[in-house]
């Protein structure tokens, strides 16, 4: 049940991140809303950790998550836009 979770919290993260910080070259579909949630929730988790916000057995959430997809989502803008030119 565990990866279930992970993959609704991931995409519901996903889209808010979206919506917060939209972009004409962010990735959609609902796949890649999901990752995107997921890999936000892992940057969120590991920046936690290293701050030490969060313990070793403690995860981001979704405010975390949300706000490591808006990260990602920044670098993912700055990557792409640099490519174009």
């Amino acid at each position: 049940m565990g990866i279930i979770w992970t993959i609704i919290i991931g995409f519901i993260a996903g889209l808010i991140a979206k919506f917060i910080m939209p972009g004409p070259n962010e990735p959609s579909g609902f796949i890649m809303t999901t990752v995107l949630g997921i890999i936000g929730a892992v940057v969120a988790n590991f920046l936690g950790q290293a701050l030490g916000w969060y313990g070793p057995a403690e995860g981001a959430g979704l405010i975390g998550a949300v706000v490591g997809a808006v990260i990602v989502l920044f670098v993912w803008g700055a990557i792409s836009r640099r490519r174009a030119y």
